[in-house]
């Protein structure tokens, strides 16, 4: 008998985020997990969450899980750092009872087991950075840390647009960690940013740890839905990406986030009722 109530082995996991940058969490979770059939939404429409107020995102974050809901997703990964910084589970009611796990808590937990690691940088969109929420989440487990934030809106994106691994990036890139004092290691609070992971990493000449959510991620989920004796097997899933508006460049850089080509389909979800795919 599978432990998760009424869930199935069979059904998808919902990965959301508020564009593009969360498939590179969804590549981490399918290459993972090359069983498990997933939904990815991105909230293009309403892209970038970074500068949203925390209002808003609730009620995007609202609708998107309840599409998700009504699509029986066994599990929903909240791939966007905007989002989890700003949400609690009871944020959504439609999965209180199911397998939630956001992008902040796995980076979090990894420090758990670095305490040789004193001092911390996080770089993230404006809204991630303002909550404070690696700062809180640290200290309630070590509070010895010292944690050193910084905004850092134009890397999103210049991503997006296809600006790195060029002399353009490492300038932007390099005015922004000239801001920041000395640290033992970096939070990538973003998930546009395992895209520039080297440059950022070349700056710090390879010196310094970099931590970013994807495999961190898809490990718990791997974990969790062991557990609960949920983890699907299939030789051929099938995959399903949606956004909430399409264009040709989204489809584009979409296969930079995924690793391999992507087919995108647009869905209207704040105009629609029942949701289903």
């Amino acid at each position: 008998m599978i432990k998760g109530a009424n869930l199935s082995r069979s059904a998808p996991i919902g990965i959301f985020d508020s564009g593009i940058g969360g498939l590179t969490v969804a590549r981490a979770i399918n290459e993972l997990l090359p069983g498990e059939n997933l939904i990815y939404f991105g909230d293009t429409a309403h892209l970038p969450y970074g500068d949203k107020s925390s209002e808003a995102i609730r009620y995007y974050v609202s609708k998107i899980s309840d599409f998700l809901y009504q699509n029986n997703c066994k599990a929903l990964v909240i791939a966007c750092n905007t989002a989890s910084s700003v949400l609690e589970r009871s944020s959504l009611p439609p999965f209180n009872k199911k397998l939630v796990i956001n992008v902040v808590d796995p980076l979090v937990n990894w420090f758990t087991n670095h305490r040789e690691i004193k001092s911390i940088g996080v770089i993230g969109t404006k809204r991630t950075i303002k909550s404070g929420i690696y700062l809180r989440r640290l200290r309630s487990k070590i509070p010895e840390i010292e944690v050193k934030n910084l905004s850092t809106p134009l890397l999103a994106p210049m991503i997006e647009e296809g600006f790195f691994n060029n002399n353009i990036s490492k300038a932007i890139i390099a005015s922004y960690l000239d801001k920041l004092p000395e640290i033992d290691a970096l939070i990538l609070a973003c998930t546009h940013y395992p895209l520039i992971k080297n440059e950022i990493s070349a700056y710090y000449h390879n010196k310094i740890p970099l931590i970013d959510a994807p495999f961190l991620v898809a490990e718990q989920l791997a974990n969790q839905l062991d557990k609960l004796e949920l983890k699907n097997n299939l030789s051929k899933p099938k995959h399903q990406f949606i956004v909430s508006d399409f264009t040709d460049s989204f489809e584009q850089t979409a296969r930079l986030f995924f690793g391999e080509s992507v087919h995108l389909k647009e869905k209207n979800i704040w105009k629609q009722t029942g949701y289903r795919l």
